[in-house]
């Protein structure tokens, strides 16, 4: 059985299909949490990326996914993949981790300039990988 704190925030019978959906469906304070993580993401990411619900939860996508971001009933959680993590694993100390999770406390100010950085971190990291055979370029 799952402890109260872990639940995810919203729970709906009809996944959202937009990221306005999702934050419409979410109480404060995460919802303020998120809009600031969003806007975080935003201003770190490329004019290109788009934004998407993945596994039922808000993402951005360049290429592939490059991050999600989720509500939950006691934090919000960053997922920005488990190497960038590592490698600001001295600069998230503070918070709550997990192998692929960064949690941010809803009552404490959030990281804006360190998710910025992850946030460009994850790009380099997408834009190093080798094309994978048969993928489509995205080259014009």
């Amino acid at each position: 059985m799952k402890s109260p704190s872990r639940k995810r925030v919203p729970k709906s019978s009809k996944p959202p299909v937009t990221i306005d959906a999702y934050l419409a469906t979410v109480p404060q304070p995460q919802r303020t949490t998120l809009q600031k993580l969003r806007s975080s993401i935003r201003a770190a990411a490329p004019r290109e990326a788009t934004e998407i619900i993945s596994y039922r939860i808000p993402a951005f996508k360049y290429k592939q996914v490059l991050v999600w971001f989720a509500a939950f009933s006691d934090h919000c959680s960053f997922f920005p993949t488990a190497a960038v993590i590592e490698k600001f694993k001295s600069h998230l100390k503070p918070y709550k981790l997990s192998k692929g999770t960064i949690q941010f406390p809803i009552d404490k100010p959030l990281p804006a300039a360190l998710v910025k950085k992850m946030v460009r971190t994850r790009l380099a990291q997408i834009a190093s990988k080798p094309s994978r055979p048969g993928a489509r370029s995205t080259k014009k």
